[in-house]
């Protein structure tokens, strides 16, 4: 990050003010474009938004929540208030779903004639556009700061560009004499809405279940670890995330004789080393005598 980037905080608060700024404008374009159609397509896509609004809504205060520095009784800090945003987003999309099912249902039952699908067409096309500019916005903000609340939040977005591409075509098709495949599209979305919330509430489990981060990260924290030439292995590798912080846990094995003082400025070489690669890393390291070590036959869990 250069000197004149903005910092991760900044960069998620701005981010979730965006998504509820679009959520609200959707809302408004798409209500309207329901009350001139009356196409269930449209007022699935009109549901999906104001899911998107809460859920939106839910992150702000979460992404707050969780840039709070740690306190006495938040040791490890708010970082997990992330994750459990994203299991509140995955319940409020897995419902709109259902809702979204059971009136397709009941228009398939009972069929209704489209009204002015010309003027549904040009909204959700806007609809459109403002969506890929806020993806586009927030794909840049996940790369700088690998939230997984913004990367929950933008998966939605995206799943929505389906949902309003499917909507136009079905307002298409209405358009040349098909308004019965109005439900039918209608079904299709809540599907596509469903199986986002299941992405977004599985990543979000993984996470507050402390789940290792990436092989390749923890393989290169190893070739990090072992660089010092007075390290003779490194084991009980350990790694989660919190938040914006990641948590790493490692101990070096070191020669049986080595002073106390030496071998804490080793282990205080490689945590400098780590966070030159991680800055927002919180780093434990605990320094075991290397033949201690192979006798009681630990493991580096690099698997």
């Amino acid at each position: 990050m250069t000197p004149s980037s903005p910092s991760p905080d900044i960069l998620l608060r701005r981010a979730t003010r965006a998504s509820v700024a679009v959520a609200v404008v959707l809302i408004v374009g798409k209500l309207a474009a329901w009350l001139l159609t009356g196409s269930l397509s449209v007022m699935a896509s009109l549901v999906d938004s104001l899911m998107d609004a809460a859920a939106s809504t839910i992150n702000l205060v979460a992404v707050r929540l969780s840039l709070n520095p740690a306190d006495s009784e938040h040791r490890f800090g708010h970082g997990k208030a992330e994750f459990l945003a994203g299991l509140a987003q995955a319940s409020f999309i897995a419902g709109s779903s259902f809702f979204l099912l059971i009136h397709a249902v009941e228009r398939m039952r009972n069929p209704q004639p489209l009204n002015d699908a010309r003027a549904g067409i040009i909204i959700m096309v806007l609809a459109i556009a403002i969506t890929l500019l806020l993806l586009a916005y927030q794909y840049r903000v996940i790369r700088k700061t690998n939230s997984t609340a913004i990367r929950a939040d933008a998966l939605h977005y995206a799943t929505d560009i389906l949902t309003n591409a499917g909507t136009i075509l079905a307002l298409v098709l209405a358009r040349y004499g098909w308004p019965g495949l109005d439900p039918i599209f209608a079904i299709v979305i809540a599907g596509f809405i469903f199986y986002s919330a299941c992405k977004i509430g599985y990543d979000a489990a993984q996470m507050l279940m402390d789940r290792e981060l990436p092989a390749e990260l923890r393989e290169k924290i190893i070739s990090i670890a072992e660089r010092p030439p007075q390290v003779r292995g490194v084991h009980d590798v350990r790694t989660r995330q919190s938040g914006q912080t990641i948590m790493i846990q490692l101990h070096l094995e070191l020669d049986d004789d080595m002073p106390l003082l030496r071998a804490h400025g080793v282990a205080r070489a490689v945590e400098k080393d780590i966070l030159r690669n991680w800055p927002e890393a919180d780093v434990i390291i605990h320094q075991d005598p290397v033949n201690i070590s192979r006798k009681l036959g630990t493991t580096r869990f690099t698997d």
